[in-house]
């Protein structure tokens, strides 16, 4: 089951970041088209996600994984709705399930492990910095959200290379390299 659930969740997560990146070097409408397909692949691997990290008590990257949700609605009705500026009362809402779930899963982890006091828990910091800041700027098409993405890819990739997960820690590393060609051709993009 461990590996259909990395499988799962790895490979919904390697298509996104696929897709994503591929939609920097494509046309408005095509582009446009991969986020939508982007965003919603990613949707569909958050639970499988979710069971890795929860199995392993990794608190902090289970509840950023969940609470991350509404950025990716956020971000799949922005791009769905083809609107150059977000909707407020979306993006506020994002925002305040966002500073949520950063502050439940840290507590809890405080809590179960008694303070910060191994690397997965300041690994999972990278996680959800990378993670919830990256998915929110991307959602708002600023390409400083690739910059954290990498942050979040690195993070994960060491993290469940340490819990012997290697389909997803090879996963992580190719998504790396699909976030550093998106982040490039952003920036050519915007030039």
């Amino acid at each position: 089951m461990d590996i259909i659930l990395q499988a799962w969740g790895g490979g919904a997560y390697l298509l996104n970041k696929i897709l994503f990146a591929l939609a920097e070097t494509k046309a408005q409408q095509i582009k446009r088209q991969l986020r939508i397909y982007g965003w919603l692949v990613y949707i569909l691997g958050v639970p499988a996600w979710v069971i890795i990290l929860t199995g392993k008590n990794n608190w902090i990257a289970a509840s950023i994984e969940a609470g991350g949700l509404p950025s990716m609605v956020f971000g799949l009705v922005t791009v769905y709705r083809n609107s150059k500026i977000p909707s407020r009362r979306f993006d506020r809402i994002a925002s305040f399930f966002t500073y949520s779930s950063i502050l439940l899963g840290v507590s809890y982890s405080l809590y179960d492990y008694g303070g910060i006091t191994c690397l997965t828990q300041l690994l999972e910091i990278g996680v959800t910095i990378g993670f919830l800041l990256g998915s929110y700027l991307l959602a708002k098409n600023n390409a400083a959200g690739w910059l954290l993405f990498m942050l979040m890819n690195g993070s994960m990739a060491l993290l469940m290379f340490i819990q012997h997960k290697p389909l997803l820690s090879v996963q992580q590393i190719v998504s790396l390299c699909f976030v550093i060609f998106g982040y490039r051709q952003a920036l050519k993009s915007k030039a």
